[in-house]
């Protein structure tokens, strides 16, 4: 194999060079979780623009999770994740259905409306597992931009400056914001 310098794939996983001739490994580079989140972002929106809304929510995980392997992105499927309680571990505490480059948790819809109990819920996920952020996505929307709420957890980052930007931040609902004391 061949290490590609292709600097516009900074991924950590195998991918096709832009020559597609070639599967070339990356450096491990670390991508941000706001880098990260606009790719989910738009492979969600690829998806939903293709499909629309209706299909059972186990359909979008496995595309959701094959777009995502092939962009070069590491991702763990329905992965059990443990939770402890004193001197107690439970090796199942909660599966989460996509974890990306051990950095973002993505909790996937397919529902009528979003329950105010799922956005909770995955701020617990992310408080489990000291993640930083998690997307709820709910397919079964119109427009996949309503669909999407991005949570984060001891994330600093300054929302006046996202507000500002004319990107795709503008367009998701935050949730939670807690600064680390």
């Amino acid at each position: 194999m061949h290490l590609c310098e292709n600097k516009k794939n900074n991924l950590a996983a195998p991918y096709l060079c832009e020559n597609k001739k070639l599967l070339c490994e990356t450096k491990t580079i670390s991508m941000t979780e706001n880098e990260l989140s606009r790719i989910i972002v738009n492979t969600a929106f690829n998806i939903h623009t293709k499909l629309g809304p209706g299909l059972f929510e186990s359909v979008y995980e496995e595309i959701m999770n094959y777009e995502l392997t092939n962009s070069g992105l590491f991702v763990e499927r329905q992965k059990e994740v443990p939770v402890y309680w004193d001197n107690l571990k439970m090796e199942i505490g909660f599966r989460a259905d996509l974890i990306i480059n051990n950095k973002v948790i993505i909790e996937l819809k397919s529902v009528k409306t979003i329950e105010p109990v799922h956005p909770k819920q995955l701020l617990t996920y992310l408080k489990l597992t000291n993640l930083k952020l998690g997307l709820l996505i709910n397919f079964n929307e119109a427009l996949i931009k309503d669909g999407i709420t991005r949570i984060v957890n001891n994330l600093l980052f300054c929302l006046a400056k996202s507000l500002r930007r004319k990107d795709y931040f503008s367009t998701l609902k935050l949730c939670e914001i807690k600064k680390t004391t």
